[in-house]
């Protein structure tokens, strides 16, 4: 499901903004803290696109694809998986986006 909604996100990009290339990636398994969990990289004549469509796939990732996280207390050992408090799937259960998708 969550990769669906990435490639969602993706297309929404290349229809709303000139851009060449569009790459999401978010890291499975393991990651400790501090590290890099999500990757948006967007290639595109002018940069206007770009930061733009990066911005957008950012914000479109944390608030439509549903993502869980399982966090793991060193002091105490106990693990407890977490939702994304900013999704959207979390208070309806249609996922709404600003742009159409085509």
């Amino acid at each position: 499901m969550a990769e669906a909604e990435i490639a969602k996100i993706c297309e929404i990009i290349r229809n709303k903004w000139r851009v060449k290339h569009v790459a999401v990636f978010h890291r499975l398994g393991v990651v400790p803290v501090m590290d890099i969990s999500v990757v948006v990289a967007v290639s595109s004549e002018h940069r206007s696109d770009s930061l733009e469509a990066v911005n957008f796939a950012i914000n479109a990732l944390k608030s439509s694809v549903p993502i869980w996280k399982k966090e793991i207390y060193c002091e105490s050992g106990e693990a407890e998986w977490k939702e994304n408090r900013e999704c959207s799937w979390r208070r309806s259960s249609s996922v709404s986006y600003p742009y159409k998708v085509l």
